[in-house]
């Protein structure tokens, strides 16, 4: 029975994703726009003058080489996926910032940034990547995060979002199963094909417990739902959550 319930619910996702519009509001954000400076705002470049920023999870390295030609010292890409490290390479090359402008799949040596955009709902560990970030860190340093759409946004499921809220109401097996018609890495799990249910609880809850703290939070929700936008809300009205990260001072 529950076979023919997620083949059901797959082949529904199919019909559906044959008409899938996603939201402009998401879809055309960095248009012609500074990824960088619309999520961490203008005093990013301020922030990043003159230091040494890794950027984790720098994927085809755009904002690496961006912050490398606005001012950064040095920035270091740190990402696993080989293909995507070649093509930073390749944009750093040609952007001519090679020469303090460099890519990675490990790193050991502290920073006095670190910038994360759109990881921490894909870390399958975020709890020891912020363990890891800190021992990457000078003590003076700090981290600059920003993510989002977090869960319980109406598109929080990323690509299983066929709908608004789909990920919510279709079963986690029949989301899975209809992935798995066009991915071939073999996930069985929404977590294994790299989508953490990251929420904005979870997300304070993790900093809580980590060699971190606060410095700022924003909750940034989505702009047609700013009205309704509360606590009460927010899981499913937040678009971003973005924050600067400061390490916990420790207990003597």
């Amino acid at each position: 029975m529950a076979f023919g319930v997620t083949s059901v619910g797959a082949s529904m996702l199919h019909a559906i994703a044959r008409f899938k519009i996603g939201f402009p509001e998401e879809a055309g954000a960095y248009i012609g726009r500074s990824k960088l400076e619309v999520l961490m705002g203008p005093r990013i470049w301020s922030e990043i003058e003159g230091k040494t920023v890794l950027d984790f999870g720098c994927g085809v390295g755009a904002e690496a080489v961006e912050m490398a030609e606005r001012g950064a010292a040095r920035v270091i890409g740190l990402d696993l996926k080989e293909k995507w490290l070649r093509l930073a390479k390749e944009r750093a090359a040609a952007a001519g910032v090679s020469d303090r402008c460099t890519f990675h799949r490990t790193w050991e040596e502290p920073v006095d940034i670190i910038v994360s955009l759109d990881s921490f709902e894909h870390f399958a560990d975020p709890a020891a990547i912020l363990r890891t970030m800190r021992t990457l860190l000078k003590p003076s340093g700090r981290v600059l995060v920003s993510f989002g759409p977090p869960w319980g946004h109406p598109l929080g499921g990323h690509l299983y979002s066929v709908f608004p809220f789909s990920h919510l109401v279709v079963p986690e097996a029949a989301l899975v199963r209809w992935r798995s018609t066009f991915k071939t890495d073999g996930a069985r799990t929404i977590l294994e094909s790299g989508l953490n249910k990251m929420t904005v609880r979870r997300f304070e809850h993790l900093i809580a417990e980590s060699p971190f703290e606060f410095e700022s939070l924003e909750v940034v929700p989505i702009r047609k739902l700013r009205p309704i936008a509360n606590r009460l809300t927010r899981e499913f009205t937040t678009s971003v959550v973005r924050c600067r990260l400061a390490p916990r001072a420790t207990m003597s």
